[in-house]
Formats: C-alpha cells, structure tokens, sequence
C-alpha cells in the first residue's frame, strides 16, 4: 500500500512539472529585439527571479524565460524583448518588457 501512495505522489509530481510552462516551454509568444518592438504595441513588464543558482543556473534561467513568455502570453502578447544580462555573471532577475504584434 505504501509502495502504492509513493507511485502515485511520485506521478503527480512528473504530471505537475510537465504541465508548467516554466518546464515545457511556452507557444504563442516569440523573442524579438527592441528594433522589432517599434512597430508593436506595449502591453506589460514582466520580472522573474530564478530559483535555481550554482550548478543549476541556467536550468534555472531557461526555467524563468520560460515563465516569463506565458506571462506574457496571459497578458495578451505574442512577443517579448527580454533585457539583455552580462555573459559570464550571475542574473538574480530576469526583465523583459511584453508587446503585441
């Protein structure tokens, strides 16, 4: 029985973290650059922390960017300028600014 509750808790998890955008990614909504951005329309700014740092920085990077496009997404953009961050130093957040196209 106990072996039984642990499948299923175990399950759900998995089912948790593939329905998580921040996980599977976010469709809809593109990156575009700030060039781009002049012939769309503002919607909102978006900021995230990612929650991972140290031998999982950039899983938690990937994992904010992703959470940020479905913010986006349920802002009504289609398109995210994302503030660009310094090569090879640590990001404690993510900014990006959300437009519709």
């Amino acid at each position: 029985m106990t072996r039984q509750i642990l499948a299923l808790a175990a399950l759900a998890a998995t089912a948790a973290c593939i329905s998580d955008p921040g996980f599977r990614g976010v469709s809809g909504v593109r990156v575009i650059d700030a060039a781009e951005a002049a012939r769309c329309s503002y919607v909102t700014d978006i900021r995230a922390r990612p929650g991972a740092y140290g031998p999982f920085a950039q899983q938690g990077l990937e994992y904010s960017r992703n959470r940020v496009l479905d913010l986006a997404r349920q802002s009504g953009a289609n398109a995210v300028v994302f503030t660009p961050v310094v090569p090879g130093e640590m990001v404690t957040e993510i900014t990006a600014t959300a437009y519709r196209c």
